[in-house]
This record gives structure tokens, C-alpha cells and sequence, in this order.
């Protein structure tokens, strides 16, 4: 900031708070619907199912999934983020399901491809939702997640997905070099321009309870993800992460959670200069669709709020829940 004079009453900043058309005309960040990824469950199934701890959200079918796609593009949503809900009959120990070039995830991706060619998927890369102790890689006998061989499973993933038609292909794993190994993939089977979206900071967070219950794996975790997700306590691991996942051929990062971690959001944005995405995760969702519906806050309100915030952070984009609602406000 300019070091400038600045003393009452000379100065009064109320001046340019008076009224909407100032308060917009000297609006510091601008939060429009191409700012917003919409967060997408889907199911192998029919129709819609609600998910219980996400008021308003139901897991979709593929028929479901395309013609949201078309509403995506009739909102001006650039992209979505697509999560499989997988039944305990698709599980096992090594989330095989995850590697099927016929799963859920690429029926979808077809579908949602052809009924809305204009809008980027961009799918989930990890195990979690496949694997019968619920973890985002493989698990030894020790209760240990091996890192290469699961580098080995996660690269088969995301060639599928790319198979498929993805857009964007975003590891949530957190393996140490699996950006590196999937680029690597994707140049040798032609596909160069395969955008890499990395979760090059994903803490180990208790805000993903609702998340697991959508995509199946809540009951299934054993232990928790302390050993590959960041510690809450850390700020500088995360721009080491960062850096490492960049220097790997990462083309975006993420940073997830969302609103607790918005200093993180800010030191990465502002450190690399790179489009850096936040996660408005399934309990910062919860919570804030909780209160609302108890009246103890204005939900429409909170939620155009929170998002702002993520902006005002440096955000180059924000994955949410709540992208359709927005989206629909900020039409007007």
C-alpha cells in the first residue's frame, strides 16, 4: 500500500459505501459464474439420490449428470468436478473398479460430454472411492499406503479418465511424484494436452465427513490419512508441495479445504503466480446449509460471502456445492 496522508475529517472512507453504485464502481474483486466449478456426485443407478449430510445434494445418474452438464452451460459454469459414489459390491482392497475403462466415471464423462460438449470435466484421481479399507492409495498388511505401487494404480486411473474425455484430470491422493508419473503417462500415450489440476495441498482435514458419506467410503475408512495428507499445523510444507507438483508439469493446483485455509490460498497464489483453485469442502457446505435452515444465519447471504472470500484471497477458481445457487444469483 502507497504511504499517503490519511486523517479525518480530510478522510472519510465511508464516502464510497454510500451507495450500490460506488460500492461497485471501487469493488476490489468481482465474483462471476466462469469463477465457479461445480462439485458433482454420481451413482451407478437410476435417477437421483439424496445425500443425507449435504442438505440439497443428491448423488446422479449418468442420464442426470449429462442434463446437468446442459444446465452448467445455461448458467455459464465453465466446469465440473465429478465424484463416484461406488456401492460396497465395486469395492475392494486394491479400488480395481477405479482402473475400469467402462466404470461409472467414464460412462459419465461420455455422456456429460455429448449433451454439453462446451463444459471441462474434470475428474477425481484416487482410490478412496473404490477401495474397501476406504483409502486414497493401496494399504499393506502393516496398515502402511505404499507410494510407488500406488503411483502405479493412479497413473491406469487417469489414463482412463483421459480416455474417456476428460478435460482435467485432478490427483487428490497425495503420493509423493504422481504428477510426474502421470505426465510422463499422457506424453507417451499422446495425450500432451491433458491439463493436470493437482491437490498439491490437501490437509488431513476433519471437514470431509459429508464427502465420504456421498461417495460410499465412510464406513469403509480404517485409521485415518495422516501419513499422505498435510498437517494442519503447516503452511510452508504446502509451497514445497506446490513447487514440486509444478516442476512435475502440474498445469493448476489446489488448495482443500477452502475457507479454513484461505492463508494458504493466498501464499500460494501470490507465491507462484499460478492458477491456484480452492476446495469449499462438504462440511464448510454443511455447516452453512445447517444454520440456514435453523434461521440462525441469512444462507443466501453467507454463501455469495464465502465465496467472494476465496476470491479476495487470489482464487483463481472455487469448487463448490453450491456453484448452481450461485450461479443462479449472480444472473441475475
Amino acid at each position: 500500500m502507497k504511504n499517503f496522508p490519511q486523517s479525518f475529517p480530510n478522510t472519510r472512507m465511508r464516502r464510497l459505501r454510500q451507495t450500490p453504485w460506488v460500492r461497485s464502481l471501487v469493488a476490489e474483486n468481482t465474483l462471476t459464474p466462469a469463477d465457479l466449478v461445480w462439485a458433482v456426485f454420481i451413482h451407478d443407478g437410476e435417477g437421483r439420490v439424496p445425500v443425507g449430510s449435504l442438505p440439497g445434494i443428491d448423488r446422479l445418474s449418468v442420464e442426470e449428470a449429462a442434463k446437468t452438464a446442459k444446465r452448467a452451460e445455461s448458467l455459464g459454469i465453465p466446469a465440473i468436478a465429478l465424484f463416484p459414489y461406488i456401492g460396497p459390491e465395486g469395492k475392494d482392497e486394491e479400488g480395481t473398479g477405479a482402473l475400469d475403462p467402462d466404470g461409472l466415471v467414464p460412462r459419465a464423462l461420455r455422456a456429460m460430454k455429448d449433451a454439453a460438449p462446451g463444459v471441462g470435466l474434470i475428474t477425481d484421481v484416487a482410490l478412496d472411492a473404490y477401495t474397501s479399507h476406504g483409502h486414497d492409495g493401496l494399504l499393506d498388511p502393516d496398515g502402511t499406503i505404499p507410494n510407488d505401487a500406488t503411483v502405479e494404480r493412479l497413473v491406469k486411473q487417469a489414463l482412463a479418465h483421459a480416455q474417456a474425455g476428460a478435460d482435467v484430470v485432478a490427483p487428490s491422493d497425495m503420493m509423493d511424484g504422481r504428477i510426474g508419473a502421470i505426465r510422463e503417462a499422457f506424453d507417451e500415450e499422446g495425450f500432451t494436452n491433458m491439463m493436470i489440476l493437482s491437490y498439491a495441498a490437501k490437509y488431513a482435514s476433519g471437514f470431509y465427513g459429508p464427502y465420504r458419506d456421498a461417495i460410499g467410503s465412510a464406513q469403509a475408512l480404517s485409521g485415518d490419512k495422516k501419513t499422505y495428507q498435510q498437517d494442519p499445523a503447516n503452511s510452508d510444507e504446502a509451497l514445497r508441495e506446490v513447487a514440486l507438483d509444478l516442476a512435475e508439469g502440474a498445469d493448476m493446483v489446489m488448495v482443500k479445504p477452502g475457507l479454513p485455509y484461505l492463508d494458504i490460498v493466498q501464499r500460494v497464489s501470490s507465491t507462484f503466480g499460478v492458477p491456484t483453485l480452492a476446495y469449499q469442502v462438504s462440511g464448510e457446505y454443511a455447516q452453512i446449509m445447517a444454520a440456514a435452515q435453523n434461521g440462525w444465519i441469512d444462507g443466501d447471504r453467507v454463501i455469495m460471502e464465502s465465496l467472494m472470500c476465496f476470491k479476495r484471497a487470489g482464487a483463481s477458481g472455487i469448487i463448490t456445492y453450491f456453484a448452481e445457487k450461485a450461479a443462479e444469483v449472480l444472473n441475475g
